[in-house]
């Protein structure tokens, strides 16, 4: 009971370390890559994004200024482990942009003056997308829209959680197009759709890159085997692949005939392998499936 408690201590201490370290990584993408190039990223970020960029008024003070509170309405409405780390990664985002707005960064900022300004995007879009993963693999958020999405999933689970997101980052898309209009010496002013473009190329990239970090890395290929040999084929699986498999017993409805059932996962790169170890027996059919992400014991056999 005492490790059992003592390893929940640990994790849960690990979770904070990680959301601490990609609060400032997320702060290091915004001044670098964001904030000089004229289009607002997603969520409640892009808006102190366009509210810096019109008033100066701080991105770090407006982060706090919204998150705060919305924090605190997650932690009775929402899930008090949620917000509370989601709140600890608000204020340390918000202390270290304006740490660094203070300290001066503009010797290594990546300014492309109206050209080119798909390479910071990507290069921005890339960076959040790995902080929205680890994020939610760590029960947190960025804050804003995140809290809000959840929310509204959680009070109506039938809207798709991405779908909500995607609304609300449609919205700040829209309102950039009026933000970023160049003015006129005549006080007139030109609108260009381009600040639009790089704010749903932004959220393109990154929730297709935070997708593949919720995914995880842990894919593999799982097997149904229909055969008469399932002794000799599970021999040949635990020698040749060090994997091991469920048998169940089954009955033919066409023949009548016993058949065994064999489900075994192994890795990706073992999938020729495996087809080749298939091949060699009669009577015996398989089918594929990919897995997105294995969880619990799924581990080689020790050779």
């Amino acid at each position: 009971m005492l490790e059992f408690v003592k390893s929940t201590k640990f994790k849960n201490f690990s979770a904070y370390i990680a959301v601490i370290a990609i609060a400032v990584g997320l702060t290091f993408n915004y001044q670098l890559f964001i904030v000089e190039n004229g289009f607002a990223p997603a969520g409640i970020n892009g808006i102190a994004t366009m509210i810096q960029y019109k008033t100066g008024f701080s991105i770090g003070y407006m982060s706090l200024l919204i998150n705060t509170p919305l924090c605190v309405l997650a932690y009775f409405l929402v899930d008090k482990t949620f917000a509370k780390r989601s709140l600890v990664f608000c204020v340390t985002y918000s202390l270290v942009f304006l740490y660094l707005q203070k300290l001066g960064f503009e010797d290594f900022q990546y300014i492309t003056n109206g050209h080119d300004t798909i390479f910071p995007v990507i290069l921005s879009g890339v960076i959040s997308g790995f902080v929205y993963g680890v994020c939610f693999r760590t029960n947190s958020s960025t804050g804003g829209t995140d809290i809000v999405s959840k929310y509204i999933s959680l009070k109506r689970p039938q809207l798709n959680f991405f779908w909500v997101t995607f609304i609300l980052n449609a919205v700040v898309a829209a309102v950039s197009f009026f933000v970023y209009a160049t003015p006129l010496e005549d006080g007139g002013m030109v609108y260009d759709y381009k600040p639009i473009c790089l704010c749903v190329m932004y959220c393109f990239i990154s929730s297709f890159v935070g997708s593949y970090i919720i995914k995880g890395t842990k894919s593999a290929c799982k097997f149904t085997i229909i055969t008469t040999h399932p002794n000799e084929i599970t021999e040949e699986i635990t020698n040749s692949l060090h994997h091991s498999s469920t048998e169940i017993s089954a009955l033919g409805s066409f023949s009548h005939d016993k058949k065994t059932v064999l489900i075994c996962v192994i890795n990706r790169h073992q999938i020729i392998d495996f087809k080749n170890i298939i091949s060699k027996y009669d009577n015996t059919f398989a089918f594929a499936e990919t897995v997105n992400e294995t969880v619990g014991n799924f581990k080689q056999i020790k050779r």
